[in-house]
Order: C-alpha cells, then structure tokens, then sequence
C-alpha cells in the first residue's frame, strides 16, 4: 500500500472523526460513561472510609498474651477488633465459614481465615497479616535470647496464614470487573451501530457513489474504522486515566492489588473486541438500504456479546467459574466481555489469556478479510436489503 493509498484513507477517517466528535450524543455519552467511572473509583472508599468492628477468634494458652496480640494486630491494621475465646479448632473453623469471625489466631501455630488471600501489598496492612506478624514475633521473644531475636526478626518471622477454602479475588476485584464488563459491552455494541447506521446513512443517500469516484472501497472501510476507532481509543484513554487518578487519591481499594490489574485487562480487551467487531458492523451498514434496518442487520453481531454479558453476573457473583465461561473466553465474538471476567475472578491464568488473545488476533484479521469482501460487493447494490450468502456468492 502506497503512501497516497493512506493519505486518501486517512481523509476519510479524519472526516468521521470531525462529523461523530462534533455530535451532541457523543459528548453525552462521554460525560455519562466518565461519571459513572468517576462513581466506581470512588464508592468503594466511601463505603471502607470507617472500618466496622471485627471479631477475631483466639484458640490456646495463655488466653491473656493471645488476646493483647490480637488487639495489638487490630491498631497495626487500623481495624477495631473484639477478641472471643474459643474451646478449640473446631470451633473456630465453624465460625469462620458461617462469617461470625474474621480471623483466628491459633496459639503460636498459623492465623485462621475463611478465604486464603492472594499475596499482594503488605502483609501487616491487613488484619490477619498484623496477627501473622505479631504472633510469630512473640513466639520469636519466648524461644530465643533478646540478642539473637532481634537479628532474626528482621528476615521475618510471620506465622502461616492458612484459609478454608482456596484463594480467589476480593469484592473490589469483583466490581471493577463487573463495571469492566459492562463498559466492554456498552462501548463496542455503541460504537458499532453507529458504524453500521452510518455505512447504511452514505448508502441511502448516495454520497458513497460520490466518494468512490476517487477511493476504493476499502479505503472507505478503513478509514471508517480507524476514524471510529480512535473516537473510542480517546474515551477509553479518559475513562482508565480517570479511573486510576480519582481511585488512587481517594485510597479506593478499587484502584489496589487486583483491581488495577482488572482496569487494564479490560482496556486491552475492549481494544482488541473493537478490533474484531467494527469491520463486522461496517459489512452489516453495507447490506441495508434504509437506516431503520441497521438494528436488525447488526442483531446477528451483538447476540455474542449480550451472551457473554448476561452470564458474566452469575461468574462474578459465584464461588466457581463453569466450564461454559471459560469456553466462551476462547471464542472470539464473547472473548472480549468473558476474559476480563475471568480474569476479575482469578480465574485465568496467563497461558489461557495469551492463547485467547492470539485466537482473536488471527480472527480479526479473517473478519476484515470478508467484511472487506462484503462492503465492496454490498456498497453500491440498492433496493431490498441483502444477504451475507447472496453478496459471497455474487461476482466481486
């Protein structure tokens, strides 16, 4: 391709550009999309502004020296703590599964929890971390001379943090991928019709057969799509930047450990979705020949994606992740809602992510293979709406 084949090219994406950003809509969307992140970053740490009381289970003796570590660990960590006294394990264990207790300090032997935590941040900024480290220090101060424990205290001497049911990624973790998946959703199917409705729009009106006097129809696809697609690399750019910032000045659990993680999965992700989907929805506005049928053209491309939108409520809000899910973060038409999700719920390893993502790398370019067929057999034919089948089928 010649540098006056992108030039041409590039005129087309700048006039989508200047046409869709001036648009009123646009900046609508813009400021309602910014304020609903605005309010995901920022709800979390209004919810965690004022730490609620936690009970924190002691199993051993002496009761007295458990039950001073106990409190000590809950002023390390900022969280207020009750101690209970408890007969043995078992107990404890029960009363961490039913939620009655945060955590259980089990003489100078390991730290209880319910959920065994992914390992991030410091491990005395939360309260069973506090407990490890303390415990473990005052098991240190009683075996050892006070010369040789402090030598050691300093390589750490943590006490195991052992959970009853395996790791898995907290609340906010949770959120930020549920607003990931819906921002996904949103953007790419918004995005979309508006490709569709206007490919439909030029044909409709004619204007396309004016343009084509001097481009080819390719062009005009790819400068549709570049043009459209970097409108929504800009508000995806403001959305995560803005996300990030707000997040980390208000200390949002949002923005910490897993949760960033999951803000730029999702951004990579809507990318490579938009990637795979525009050319597909451009081919749909080159089948019509009124706009009112662009919803009916496009429904074929969006069904995926309300597929894998719908379900990713109950993985979000599940303890497990079924063998369906993690199908559908492999095809490429629900990767891009379905692979953040995953990820959001620790759910996918890297190998899975990098196998996905090389899956729709390689798809995306079979859909702009035979988008560019269809729009340049479709773009000019009028009359009643056509088919996929009927354009392939026909002559180039």
């Amino acid at each position: 391709m010649s540098g006056s084949w992108w030039a041409l090219t590039w005129l087309v994406a700048r006039r989508e550009i200047r046409d869709r950003g001036r648009a009123k809509s646009f900046w609508v969307a813009t400021i309602i999309l910014l304020l609903g992140v605005a309010a995901g970053a920022v709800i979390p740490a209004l919810i965690h502004s004022s730490p609620t009381t936690e009970r924190v289970g002691v199993v051993g003796t002496p009761v007295t020296a458990l039950t001073q570590v106990a409190r000590e660990a809950g002023r390390v960590s900022g969280t207020p703590v009750t101690v209970v006294a408890l007969p043995d394990v078992t107990a404890a264990r029960a009363q961490l599964r039913s939620g009655q207790l945060a955590a259980v300090l089990v003489g100078n032997s390991a730290v209880l929890v319910k959920q065994q935590a992914l390992a991030s941040g410091s491990p005395g900024a939360s309260l069973a971390g506090a407990l490890s480290q303390l415990a473990g220090l005052q098991k240190l101060y009683r075996q050892l001379p006070p010369s040789a424990a402090a030598s050691l205290a300093s390589h750490g001497v943590a006490l195991p943090i052992r959970g009853l049911i395996p790791p898995g990624r907290g609340l906010a973790s949770r959120i930020t991928g549920l607003v990931t998946a819906i921002l996904i959703y949103v953007l790419i199917l918004t995005y979309g019709i508006r490709i569709t409705i206007g490919v439909g729009e030029e044909k409709a009106s004619r204007v396309v057969e004016v343009l084509l006097t001097t481009l080819r129809p390719v062009q005009l696809l790819a400068g549709k799509v570049i043009g459209m697609g970097l409108l929504a690399l800009a508000q995806i750019a403001a959305i995560v930047g803005l996300y990030l910032i707000l997040g980390t000045a208000v200390g949002s659990a949002a923005v910490r450990g897993t949760s960033a993680g999951v803000v730029v999965t999702g951004a990579v992700w809507l990318v490579l979705g938009y990637a795979f989907y525009c050319t597909g929805y451009a081919a749909a506005g080159a089948l019509i020949t009124r706009q009112a049928d662009a919803y009916n053209a496009s429904l074929p491309l969006q069904l995926p994606l309300i597929l894998a939108y719908v379900l990713s409520y109950t993985v979000l809000y599940a303890s497990s992740v079924n063998w369906f899910y993690h199908v559908l973060a492999f095809i490429p038409f629900t990767a891009p809602v379905a692979m953040p999700v995953l990820v959001a719920v620790g759910a996918a390893p890297a190998w899975q992510i990098a196998v996905s993502v090389v899956i729709i790398l390689a798809s995306t370019a079979g859909m702009a293979w035979l988008a560019g067929t269809v729009y340049e057999r479709a773009i000019l034919r009028t009359g009643r709406r056509l088919k996929v089948r009927q354009v392939l089928r026909s002559a180039a």
